[in-house]
């Protein structure tokens, strides 16, 4: 049985063209991320880059989309009722008490996540998607496992729906079952140098294929070693729960794999690279400083060499000069062009950078952060669909699984994601009804504003655009007519209270000079009183 081995060498074919791609990306940015080795490789060294612009940018856009994916202070995803179920076989009345109900549980997904370490698993394949446009994740039971593009072959169909994937992992032999471990080493698994070269591999390194394939509405998937099956390898999943979320930065019609942000920029990157390298070392060169004497000179070299700061020594100054490069106007022309590329790399990777002044206002600088998440609409859009949604999908059938969360009934529950691309529509729904209720109190005036705008509705969008729950926070139009109910209340019993005392200091209900008076409003207050 070799099937898993002989896919993957088949399939590498195809993918051989965008991991060239990815591992030059990687040398212009981040080396260590993707390299183009097949084993475990030791002793390798990695290009060092003549700039770190493309570090600056990797890292920098990748935290933004590991916070526009996953929030860390708020959940990336909420539940709700059906619409069309409310009505039907829910009181639209107790929507209220779902809505607490949905918080708690979520709460609890997001709990368990925070207890994990999926956020280092998943920045870890952002990086690659940014660098590479390719990343594979495994959801297994004892956490998310990365696989660099050098690791896994795919296939997908004309729709770019995945079918297949192999992936090709390097263990220790002592962690495979007696059986595999007493097979020789003599193997196709263990062809290549095993010299302790450059490049070597430990003669104790097994190859493990994974392959997982689509059958009808469920994955399965197995390992093999050795050309033989790893007992109980064996996994299945519903075909809308796959643990295995196999990632595309940009996806093009017809190819398997996706392309990364580095690439769309690879020609800014490789002139950038260069026209440092040209700077550095011809700084490097200018900066050296030699001093000549002329052969005819009676100053001996070695009297300029010894001589101290401030020494004198007998010479003329004509017959001694100072070697000089003579290219500051090249070496201006090419620091200005890798400013320009580096500004323009910088604002395609949304490093948001103010405006260099003696007085840069706060809402400049909050309307270049904005501008600059507003382009973050095209970068995660395909995240969204390929990362989140599967990602809560198998995150819930296993947290239902094992019980942590109570069984969720899909006919009557939707869990909607209000991360990534929703949260950017959000920010913008916040932006425009604020500049609204603004432009309206300043042309019309506060009393237009508060004759024409409902409050409470204002109130309950903007609390929507950011994302805050309501619930039990804003007070609903029964509180606040109770409220003004009893408000009014206590006003007439304060006014009837005040007239009273009034009618007490009044001569008539003087006991010296009216004494049948000041009886009855006496008993008058008693009864109101025991009322």
């Amino acid at each position: 049985m070799n099937y898993a081995r002989t896919r993957y060498d088949k399939l590498t074919g195809n993918r051989t063209q965008f991991l060239d791609v990815a591992v030059q990306c990687s040398k212009l940015t981040l080396p260590y991320l993707i390299k183009n080795d097949e084993g475990r490789s030791t002793h390798i060294k990695l290009d060092t880059p003549w700039q770190s612009v493309g570090s600056k940018c990797v890292v920098t856009l990748a935290a933004k989309l590991m916070l526009a994916l996953l929030p860390p202070q708020s959940t990336f995803f909420k539940f709700q009722i059906k619409d069309d179920e409310l009505g039907k076989d829910f009181d639209p009345q107790v929507r209220s008490e779902l809505d607490l109900s949905f918080a708690k549980l979520e709460r609890m997904v997001m709990d368990s996540i925070a207890a994990s370490s999926d956020r280092v698993t998943v920045h870890q394949a952002i990086k690659h998607l940014v660098v590479g446009g390719n990343a594979l994740i495994y959801m297994g039971k004892d956490g998310l496992k990365h696989y660099p593009l050098n690791r896994y072959v795919v296939e997908r169909d004309g729709n770019g729906n995945v079918m297949e994937i192999v992936t090709k992992e390097i263990i220790n032999r002592s962690l495979l079952p007696q059986e595999l471990q007493d097979i020789e080493r003599t193997t196709p698994n263990h062809a290549g140098d095993t010299g302790g070269g450059i490049g070597a591999r430990n003669e104790e390194d097994v190859d493990v294929y994974t392959c997982v394939k689509l059958k009808g509405n469920k994955w399965v998937w197995h390992q093999e070693a050795f050309d033989k099956l790893i007992p109980g390898s064996q996994g299945k999943a519903p075909k809308d729960a796959s643990p295995w979320l196999v990632l595309r930065f940009n996806s093009i019609d017809g190819e398997n794999y996706g392309r990364g942000r580095v690439e769309e920029f690879l020609g800014d990157f490789n002139s950038l690279e260069g026209l440092s390298q040209a700077l550095v070392e011809g700084s490097a060169a200018a900066a050296k400083v030699i001093f000549t004497v002329s052969p005819s000179s009676t100053t001996k070299p070695q009297t300029i060499a010894a001589a101290g700061n401030g020494a004198i020594v007998q010479g003329r100054p004509e017959d001694i000069g100072v070697v000089q490069v003579g290219k500051t106007a090249d070496f201006q022309t090419a620091f200005n062009l890798a400013q320009q590329l580096e500004r323009r790399l910088l604002e395609a990777f949304l490093v948001m950078n103010p405006r260099n002044a003696e007085r840069v206002t706060a809402e400049e600088v909050r309307l270049t952060q904005l501008e600059l998440e507003q382009q973050l609409g095209g970068l995660f859009s395909l995240l969204t669909v390929e990362f989140l949604i599967p990602y809560l999908d198998r995150k819930l059938l296993v947290l239902q699984r094992t019980g942590e969360i109570p069984r969720i009934p899909k006919k009557y529950v939707n869990p909607t994601i209000v991360a990534g691309i929703n949260a950017l529509g959000r920010g913008q729904d916040r932006e425009s009804l604020t500049s609204f209720i603004t432009t309206i109190a300043q042309t019309l005036g506060p009393e237009s504003l508060m004759k024409f705008i409902d409050a409470s509705e204002a109130i309950k969008r903007l609390a929507a655009a950011q994302g805050i729950d309501v619930l039990n926070l804003i007070k609903s139009p029964e509180t606040m007519e109770q409220e003004a109910e009893a408000s009014q209340g206590q006003a007439m019993e304060q006014s009837l209270t005040d007239q009273a005392g009034q009618m007490v200091s009044a001569p008539i209900f003087d006991p010296s000079k009216n004494p049948d008076a000041a009886e009855a409003l006496g008993g008058t207050l008693q009864s109101l009183s025991d009322e």
